[in-house]
């Protein structure tokens, strides 16, 4: 919490792109290799979606 209510909590990032990984256990590794496949897996999601949604666009459109 910030020193005044209303101000935002700032999230410490778990995973920064690039960021060293000498500091790091097996276990921190793991827990991250985890996370970064989880947000592969959701941009891959959305990725699908708006394919579709281009496709669906493009078959009205160019009747």
């Amino acid at each position: 919490m910030g020193i005044f209510d209303d101000e935002p909590v700032k999230k410490v990032p778990s995973h920064t792109i690039g960021q060293s990984l000498a500091t790091l256990s097996v276990d921190d590794l793991e827990e991250r290799i985890k996370l970064l496949k989880s947000e592969i897996s959701r941009l891959e999601g959305e990725k699908a979606a708006k394919s579709k949604s281009r496709q669906t666009a493009d078959s009205i459109f160019r009747r």
